[in-house]
């Protein structure tokens, strides 16, 4: 299905980064690494490359990761798009200063927490696992994301998967989203930061 949606021309999510990375830019600092899994077609890879950080993107849609890398070169910046399924791909441990996972709603709680203690453990310590998506009020307004609650998040999931974390942000909100054709319009958003112990 992604596949299909990321062939067709443009750019299906636009080439702006998700408003989420500007609210919380201040944890984005030049010369830090960043694993972003479910990368789409590279616009929050190529934003924060362009900030100066270490970026390695993974992505399953073939056609996602040639945007990702056209995107790149137009902005002279150089990311790495890795094209790989997050459940088969070999993940590094205690790798990155960030890891980070933006709208990768598209797997039931089970996969979710396979992908989150993945990247838990992708994570060094005293470094940052991020995430940002939908609650289960986003069903209300419709404006995007995958048509089951059980593929939403609330603080509550992120307490029992994080718990040996610092959270430093979980916050439950509303807010327009105007990301390309896909996200438009009001919608109910969830921003969690956690810092892993040391």
């Amino acid at each position: 299905m992604w596949e299909e949606r990321f062939a067709q021309d443009g750019y299906l999510f636009g080439t702006d980064p998700v408003p989420f990375l500007l609210k919380h830019d201040r944890f984005f600092r030049k010369g830090q690494s960043v694993l972003s899994i479910a990368e789409g077609e590279g616009r929050n890879g190529v934003h924060l490359a362009k900030k100066g950080l270490d970026v390695t993107g993974v992505e399953f849609a073939p056609s996602a990761v040639a945007k990702a890398e056209k995107l790149a070169r137009e902005n002279g910046v150089n990311p790495t798009f890795i094209e790989a399924d997050l459940f088969a791909w070999d993940w590094p441990t205690h790798a990155y200063d960030i890891t980070l996972g933006l709208f990768f709603q598209f797997v039931g709680p089970d996969g979710r927490d396979v992908l989150w203690q993945k990247l838990l453990d992708a994570t060094r310590p005293g470094g940052l696992i991020v995430i940002h998506g939908y609650t289960p009020k986003q069903l209300e307004f419709g404006t995007g994301g995958p048509p089951r609650a059980e593929n939403m998040y609330t603080c509550a999931d992120f307490a029992a998967a994080f718990q040996r974390c610092e959270v430093v942000v979980c916050d439950e909100y509303e807010a327009e989203q105007r990301s390309g054709s896909a996200h438009v319009g009001m919608s109910a958003l969830i921003d969690f930061i956690a810092r892993k112990p040391v």
